[in-house]
């Protein structure tokens, strides 16, 4: 006999070589229904998974995050059995659980088009119908080997070649057989709510150097409910896509001539982006941070001292020459604020220093990842680095914690904060990691900041809060960071006097709190759904005569808006006024002045607003102070 003890702390004696499912029946008809794995100790197994000594046991369901990624995964391969059998002989090269979905990578001959998704549907439905059973099988590396080179699989051998294990396990279901670790649910028909969402093209291990594969996407849930609301969700998310909302609202392009992932701003775009940045200046220097700028190329040698040529060469672009000697395009501003700061001798009296920079930086990504705003080579972050002594730098993370509050709450985000702690291979001392650590967690205690923390998940440099961002549809967006280093003071020798008169290693902050402007502004373009709030809006008003009659009244009050520094446009197309109404609610335009022949006589303008329609007639003064107030209050 053998002892399982339940998440309840009950110990329960059962025959060796239970299966995890008999324990599931014994507990409960419907814990068995709705199991889908379980844990045996800290390991996910198979519901036929034999108990063969004593140990915790958790039935894992298919609502749970852990129950969904392994019915997830288990969708992934019914998908790969659905395209083999409609598609013929292809080489499968991996399908894992991602968040929320799946995807499967395949290289076949035939290229798979829009009209193939109901037809992989059908077929992944006919084998869930099937009820097949998941049977898991482990076999040698030599043998596993033998048998995928005899099906022609040269993915899944290169992937064996690189096990450390002497054991290789596959799964089967009917016919199919696949290489995984598993665990998967006990049978195909365990799998009834799923979707095929789009394909892609995707290098084999992410290298333009190897073949390229065609990849599936996918999701399954629980249930059809939670299914439809997924798809719902996504469906908004394409709306809101700042790629398609960017063309249709005219804020940015990209050009092949040029190059991938460098950001082209249009008039509109640029608008938006230099109100953030006015508004993130003036924010800053009332917090006492002093405006900087450092060069956009830098020689090697100070990318020696900082070791970024050692440790991030990969993310560099390559060396240009300048008269015998290498330069690079800079990937970090870091240095050269500590090119500033050693500038002169410091006091701790001096203590702190705060350098900002809206700095354009430049990192190597891969093509395949490339992803409008989102993702790209050339980019302007929004950084600064705090010089300060170590007794003020509790001090110092809750300034940057109230800066990172403030602008989240102005551009209406929630946020989430982690704490990152000492990883394994780590610089500086113990006793230094302790004391930042315990300084950030201080810091997030002291403003009531409920956060996660992330054993081991610090930088090898100093410990980090990072601070998720979630838009409009729940979906998490790296935001602030506030990063201490205890690695480039030492490579730099950064220093001050102190009271005793001695130089001491002065502590460094390295912190964002918007990340980069075009991250930024791509994420905010899909938050707002392109509805920018209306000091953010790139034209905040329309002035739409009725008539060719008024368009020298509709000229005077553009121009007594455009004196009071409000972006405000005439339409003085020869349309109807219904068509100028749609193409100003299109364009997304916060507000619409109309002017017909009582508004030209009696100098008043009758105002639409988004979203509310059509909210009366009022003075142009009257007007004025309205957006004036909402523009002040960023509401």
């Amino acid at each position: 006999m053998i002892e399982i003890t339940l998440p309840d702390g009950k110990k329960k004696n059962y025959k060796e070589g239970t299966t995890v499912a008999e324990v599931a029946r014994d507990i409960g008809a419907q814990l068995a229904k709705d199991a889908v794995c379980a844990k045996v100790g800290d390991a996910l197994v198979d519901l036929s998974h034999k108990l063969t000594e004593s140990a915790s046991v958790t039935i894992i369901t298919a609502d749970s995050p852990e129950g969904g990624e392994v019915l997830r995964h288990s969708a992934s391969h019914i998908m790969a059995d659905a395209v083999v059998r409609l598609f013929g002989k292809c080489k499968l090269a991996i399908g894992p659980s991602i968040k929320d979905g799946f995807y499967y990578d395949f290289d076949l001959e035939h290229r798979f088009t829009p009209e193939d998704i109901p037809v992989i549907q059908k077929k992944m439905a006919e084998i869930a119908t099937e009820d097949l059973p998941f049977e898991r099988t482990e076999m040698g590396k030599e043998e596993a080997l033998a048998l995928m080179e005899k099906s022609g699989q040269t993915y899944k051998v290169e992937l064996i070649k690189e096990l450390q294990d002497e054991k290789v396990s596959f799964y089967r279901h009917g016919e199919f057989i696949d290489m995984c670790r598993g665990p998967h649910v006990d049978r195909t028909g365990r799998v009834k709510h799923f979707a095929i969402l789009s394909f892609a093209g995707a290098y084999w291990r992410g290298s333009e150097k190897n073949p390229m594969l065609q990849r599936i996407y996918g999701t399954a849930s629980a249930n059809k409910t939670e299914l439809d609301n997924y798809i719902s969700r996504l469906e908004e998310a394409k709306r809101r896509d700042h790629r398609v909302l960017g063309r249709e609202l005219d804020l940015f392009s990209t050009h092949a001539e040029v190059g991938a992932g460098l950001i082209h701003w249009h008039p509109d775009g640029a608008v938006i982006r230099s109100t953030i940045e006015d508004f993130w200046r003036e924010e800053h220097r009332k917090r006492g941070y002093k405006l900087v700028y450092t060069p956009h190329i830098a020689s090697e040698r100070i990318y020696h001292i900082s070791g970024h040529l050692q440790n991030y060469a990969e993310n560099m672009y390559s060396p240009m020459d300048i008269e015998g000697e290498p330069y690079r395009m800079k990937p970090m501003n870091c240095p050269g604020h500590i090119m500033i700061y050693k500038t002169d001798k410091r006091s701790y009296r001096e203590l702190p220093i705060r350098y900002c920079e809206l700095g354009t930086v430049y990192r190597y990504e891969r093509s395949g990842v490339l992803h409008g705003m989102l993702r790209v080579r050339g980019f302007t972050q929004d950084d600064a680095h705090i010089f300060c002594t170590p007794e003020q730098l509790l001090d110092e993370v809750l300034g940057v914690l109230d800066l990172a509050d403030f602008m989240m709450r102005t551009f209406r985000y929630q946020y989430r904060c982690y704490l990152a702690t000492r990883p394994e291979k780590f610089l500086g001392t113990e006793s230094a990691w302790e004391n930042a650590t315990e300084a950030l967690k201080s810091a997030l205690k002291a403003r009531n900041l409920d956060y996660t923390e992330d054993p081991g998940g610090g930088l090898f440099y100093g410990p980090k809060i990072d601070v998720k961002i979630l838009d409009a549809l729940g979906r998490e967006w790296q935001g602030p960071t506030i990063q201490v280093d205890f690695n480039l003071p030492e490579r730099f020798d950064v220093t001050y006097v102190g009271a005793d008169g001695a130089e001491h290693r002065v502590v460094m902050i390295h912190r964002t709190v918007l990340g980069s402007m075009e991250r930024f502004v791509g994420g905010l373009i899909e938050h707002y759904g392109g509805n920018f709030p209306l000091w953010l809006a790139p034209v905040q008003v329309k002035i739409l005569p009725v008539t060719d009659a008024q368009a020298d009244y509709a000229r005077k009050v553009t121009a007594r808006l455009v004196s009071e520094n409000i972006r405000a446009e005439a339409d003085l197309r020869k349309e109807k006024l219904s068509a100028k109404i749609r193409d100003a609610e299109l364009a997304k335009v916060p507000y619409m002045a109309i002017v017909g022949e009582r508004e030209a006589r009696s100098g008043d303008i009758a105002v639409r607003k988004k979203k509310e329609g059509d909210i009366g007639s009022m003075s142009v003064v009257a007007f004025v102070e309205r957006l004036k107030n909402e523009i002040e209050n960023r509401s």
